[in-house]
């Protein structure tokens, strides 16, 4: 009899500390904003969404695709959602807009962006500088895929207002804008990439899905996406904020240990664009530039500044508190639970 209590008492022990942290969460009800969830740069948050990884920490999510960063991180500040999934880079122009935001999982090492020329349009294409006067596609205006055109557009000494950004979101819709010869060159991701790549509608110019390359062309590790979220929020819902982490961190590692099979069963039929092959072939480009363990290099926000500084004068100028948009503590907690 004494046994059984002690066996029951143990039980007891080990389940609680699940229950007080259920308990604890501040805001189990929380809304997630994304722009083109579809694309492997988002890849976490359909892993973890789907893998029922946020259901496990207790949260209750919603998640809400729009068609580019700009546009979900518009959702947060304009108060319909809670927490953006999208460019860590925005994290630093907000701070300088005095709207501090602040990082707390990577999900990206590296930005996994592709810049690429449009072979019929531009069939004597010889380098950026031939983009002056052209149609850039991008997932949407003030977006990720645009920050980064603009940073190669400068190192090649041309200016935003040098081209026209259009907005053609992440899937079927830009894949279609650039064989129909609407614009003349894309900033954008996988699988969009590797779609129009393998069928000769786009040829690469600059291709941050490998990290050394995105590290040479930015000047040092530049994070991809990431969760993020009003300073505010995290003050008042660290254990949320937390369990977010928790998810997000266990998806990264289960993403690491995954093959395409895996994958392929996981995510929605409706990312593969129609073709199970190139969506393979496009997780195999993008896995490497997936962050392993959700934590943010201490380098990053340094070059997240001068990438943005380099077309913006005034932001260049500024003096921020790099260090406040970003914090590996949740991550470093997360890392523990999940080896």
């Amino acid at each position: 009899m004494q046994r059984r209590h002690l066996i029951a008492g143990a039980i007891a022990a080990t389940a609680l500390p699940r229950l007080v942290l259920a308990q604890a969460i501040e805001k189990p009800k929380v809304t997630i904003a994304v722009g083109g969830k579809n694309l492997f740069y988002y890849l976490p948050l359909t892993i973890a969404e789907q893998l029922g990884y946020f259901k496990d920490e207790g949260l209750d999510l919603t998640i809400v695709d729009f068609a580019g960063g700009s546009r979900a991180l518009a959702a947060v500040v304009g108060g319909s959602a809670d927490v953006v999934s999208g460019a860590f880079e925005h994290t630093v122009n907000m701070q300088f807009k005095g709207q501090p935001m602040r990082a707390f999982v990577l999900q990206g090492a590296s930005p996994q962006i592709v810049l690429g020329i449009n072979p019929k349009t531009m069939p004597n294409f010889k380098s950026v500088a031939d983009l002056k006067g052209k149609k850039i596609g991008v997932t949407a205006p003030g977006s990720s895929t645009n920050v980064m055109a603009n940073f190669v557009l400068a190192k090649a000494g041309l200016k935003p207002s040098d081209v026209s950004f259009i907005g053609v979101g992440a899937s079927s819709g830009a894949v279609a804008a650039m064989r129909s010869g609407q614009i003349d060159a894309m900033s954008n991701l996988d699988p969009v990439i590797t779609l129009l790549q393998r069928s000769g509608d786009l040829k690469i110019v600059a291709d941050t899905r490998i990290v050394a390359e995105s590290e040479k062309i930015f000047g040092g590790p530049m994070p991809g996406g990431c969760l993020y979220t009003p300073q505010p929020f995290v003050d008042k819902n660290p254990n949320t904020v937390q369990a977010m982490t928790n998810a997000m961190v266990r998806a990264n590692k289960w993403i690491q240990r995954a093959g395409p099979g895996d994958i392929i069963k996981v995510v929605p039929e409706s990312y593969l664009l129609g073709d199970r092959a190139i969506y393979i072939d496009g997780f195999l480009a993008a896995q490497k530039a997936l962050s392993p363990d959700g934590t943010f290099p201490t380098r990053g926000p340094d070059t997240a500044f001068r990438a943005l500084g380099s077309v913006d004068a005034k932001l260049a100028a500024a003096k921020l508190d790099l260090a406040a948009v970003f914090t590996n503590d949740f991550a470093k907690i997360a890392n523990a639970k999940y080896r």
